[in-house]
């Protein structure tokens, strides 16, 4: 099991790569989106949007979701070290693969317009969060929480 130590630092770790990304989503790829995809469109709810602003949206949308995480990982971190359960590790764990598919995913689909990213980790890193967060108030929750979940089970 992952000891409370490791959940601080990537998620500290997880927190500096997202600032990096940010800053180069705001002060760098906009122009490499322009110059790539000019002239091209996607269809956002029934209307042709340029692809540069369609991904350097999508872009954005990665960095603040791996953001969000990088802090979620260091509140796994805190709480783990006051009371380590097993549900916390699993929060820990899908939120780092979380970071990895979803956010991951975007800036390969976006910097390399590779659709099947999109298409198939993307969705499933979504779906690591979504679970991460259901673990996370799980163990959070006081309700029947005799200390029968513990890390060492």
């Amino acid at each position: 099991m992952c000891c409370s130590n490791c959940w601080l630092t990537i998620g500290a770790l997880m927190g500096a790569l997202g600032v990096s990304m940010g800053a180069f989503g705001a002060h760098g790829v906009e122009s490499y989106f322009a110059n790539t995809y000019e002239g091209r469109t996607h269809q956002v709810l029934g209307q042709d949007v340029p692809t540069a602003e369609k991904y350097l949206t999508d872009y954005k949308t990665a960095a603040n979701y791996q953001m969000y995480h990088a802090l979620a990982l260091v509140a796994v971190g805190l709480l783990s070290q006051a009371r380590p359960k097993r549900s916390l590790q699993m929060a820990g764990f899908c939120f780092v693969g979380g970071i990895v598919l979803f956010s991951g995913g975007l800036y390969v689909y976006t910097l390399a317009d590779l659709k099947i990213v999109g298409m198939i980790p993307v969705p499933i890193g979504g779906t690591l969060f979504i679970v991460g967060w259901v673990a996370l108030a799980i163990a959070a929750c006081p309700c029947g929480a005799s200390g029968a979940e513990s890390a060492d089970s």
